[in-house]
């Protein structure tokens, strides 16, 4: 069921950016047709109802915070597309990839091979690389419209904040934010190639504005370990572990 509230959120977000919402529709059609087998959310459930996630984004920050999240493994991690490949790289597990599929595609697919759940967007401007997500054994496609057939909208605008609606949704006990530093800098993971950074910054902030919405209507108890987000509460690296337990 979608977070009450969203469809004003929604509208916000295609007034302030301009976007087509026929497009978006139309995207979110072709993934469903694209997509040949409807996803089990039971496997969501297991990953994330009760336990404590970690959302983990491209940020910055996030080269620094490696060395902590070496030392959980078995927390369940949910990942926001960049931040994917640092990830592997470093032999950490990503339980879950969320994804736009603007990220780095051989490290997408091998986040799928390494059994990650995929959880890919639909929006108005990625149409063309909707194909890509036929390739993942374990998929789940989204929207910021209506939920349909094998399309689900948990709520969220970029990959990051997805992350976090994801994890509301499925009855995380505790959400804390790895590397997601919503501020004036882009990590060198957040996107592949050439893009517009002041449009990534808009974007960026308009992620954070949603997860202060969110911090009002979760039942989850959640934090941030980089910049001050409203409605989170702050803690430190070196604290993860008082938390886990």
């Amino acid at each position: 069921m979608t977070l009450n509230g969203w469809q004003k959120k929604y509208q916000e977000i295609l007034n302030e950016f301009g976007y087509d919402r026929s497009k978006e529709i139309r995207s979110a059609n072709i993934l469903n047709s694209l997509l040949k087998t409807r996803l089990d959310l039971h496997l969501l459930e297991r990953k994330i109802r009760n336990k404590v996630v970690f959302v983990v984004g491209a940020g910055p920050s996030l080269g620094s915070s490696l060395p902590y999240l070496k030392k959980f493994r078995n927390v369940t991690k949910i990942v926001a597309d960049g931040a994917t490949q640092v990830l592997i790289e470093n032999k950490i597990t990503s339980d879950i990839v969320v994804t736009d599929l603007d990220g780095n595609m051989e490290y997408l697919k091998k986040a799928s091979d390494l059994k990650s759940i995929m959880i890919v967007h639909a929006h108005g401007d990625n149409i063309n690389r909707l194909p890509n997500a036929i390739s993942f054994k374990y998929c789940l496609g989204t929207t910021e419209d209506k939920s349909f057939g094998k399309i689900k909208n948990f709520g969220g605008f970029t990959d990051g904040d997805r992350c976090v609606f994801l994890a509301n949704h499925f009855g995380a006990s505790k959400i804390i934010l790895i590397g997601m530093d919503f501020g004036t800098h882009i990590g060198k993971y957040s996107k592949v190639g050439r893009y517009n950074k002041s449009l990534k910054l808009k974007k960026l902030r308009k992620g954070k504005s949603l997860l202060e919405w969110l911090a009002t209507k979760s039942n989850s108890e959640i934090y941030t370990t980089s910049k001050p987000i409203a409605g989170f509460k702050n803690m430190k690296l070196v604290d993860l572990q008082k938390l886990v337990r």
